[in-house]
């Protein structure tokens, strides 16, 4: 288990940049990067090729179950620079609601893209999995990988993250020379590991893609493709590792929990007109240590670029703390969401949602950023 002081110090490492562009959508409290298997490819060998940071996550739905209760892992995710919607329940609840994201993308169909990519190989190191598995990742890509190569590997054991952080293990990945590291701790292990090492590593593409250790070994294999195609996959995983039926079960019933009270009502929401998202503006004042974005009318994807430039704005300003006043907002949807999810590692101070209109705020519970609306401790008049 990782403990909150391990969890807060990985926090604490995160460093204060974003990306107020991406085009993000929010489900159920995560952050969803609306791009294909195509689109992730080229961002993971575009960051690993100009050394550009890039924090991948790939929620999928025990991740979002495991986010309800544990902000901590929530916030995992909305830190990561990009994160892809991993699992087909999550596609399927997008398509319900109207989301745009284009099709499932896996971690390890990331990763087998990268691997079949005909361009100068990515290096990539492995860290944690099974005892051996990560040497046999490691020999296996070596011998056969076109896109990648293998720069070395790591299995760490069952420590806590701290024992498995010390300067030694971080300067050996280091001077591996990798562009991708691939963490295989346990999703929420390995997410607060990569949050807690976040600064000292040197590997600018960081995913954890538990799975894709024994898949590169070959001591698991993966589903075939009919069984990923409808969404099958898990039964799968159950065949050939057992002891995963309890977990699937649990995040099944939340699944239902959750479709009844938070999707199908957000599914029946009625869109706004199009001069009701016209007429959205968006007031920015600097005071003290806080930058208040005062907001009116109705946010949608199509007329968020206004709200883009004003958190950019308030970054630029050096403002620490950021307050949103939602007192005249008539209306939000999903990517006005998903943007808000992502904002506020860029305020030290934190970000608050203040003045919620009843309906608006209901809006947010549903979405699973009712987390966002904290008091305001004066942050404006």
């Amino acid at each position: 288990m990782t403990s909150p002081g391990e969890w807060r110090a990985a926090a604490a490492a995160a460093p204060q940049v974003v990306d107020f562009q991406r085009d993000v959508v929010c489900l159920l409290g995560l952050p969803l990067d609306t791009v294909d298997l195509a689109g992730a490819v080229h961002a993971v060998r575009s960051a690993a090729f100009t050394n550009k940071t890039c924090m991948i996550a790939t929620p999928n739905l025990n991740f979002l179950v495991g986010a309800l209760d544990d902000p901590a892992f929530r916030d995992s995710v909305t830190h990561a620079d990009m994160s892809l919607a991993d699992g087909m329940p999550l596609v399927w609840l997008a398509r319900l609601l109207g989301l745009p994201l284009r099709e499932r993308v896996a971690g390890a169909d990331l990763f087998e893209a990268l691997d079949r990519h005909l361009g100068p190989p990515l290096s990539v190191f492995f860290f944690g999995g099974p005892d051996g598995a990560a040497q046999a990742a490691c020999e296996r890509v070596n011998a056969s990988s076109r896109g990648l190569r293998c720069a070395g590997f790591d299995s760490p054991g069952f420590g806590s993250i701290a024992e498995m952080s010390g300067a030694e293990r971080i300067a050996r990945i280091n001077a591996s020379g990798a562009q991708f590291l691939v963490a295989a701790l346990g999703a929420k292990k390995g997410q607060a590991w990569l949050e807690h090492n976040r600064a000292k590593l040197a590997v600018p593409v960081r995913c954890h893609l538990g799975a894709v250790v024994n898949f590169a070994a070959g001591t698991v294999r993966r589903a075939p493709r009919l069984l990923q195609r409808f969404g099958l996959e898990w039964l799968w995983r159950v065949v050939e590792e057992p002891s995963l039926w309890r977990r699937y079960a649990g995040d099944g019933a939340v699944l239902l929990r959750l479709l009844v009270t938070r999707v199908l009502p957000l599914a029946l929401v009625r869109r706004p007109s199009h001069s009701a998202l016209a007429a959205a503006t968006v007031a920015v004042q600097l005071a003290g240590d806080t930058c208040t974005l005062t907001l009116t009318g109705a946010w949608a994807r199509s007329n968020l670029q206004p709200l883009r430039q004003a958190l950019a704005q308030a970054v630029d300003a050096g403002a620490p703390r950021l307050c949103c006043v939602l007192r005249e907002v008539t209306h939000i949807d999903s990517a006005f969401v998903g943007l808000l999810t992502i904002a506020p590692r860029a305020f030290p101070l934190g970000m608050t949602l203040v003045d919620a209109p009843a309906r608006v705020a209901r809006h947010l519970r549903w979405h699973g950023a009712g987390y966002l609306m904290r008091p305001a401790r004066g942050a404006h008049a």
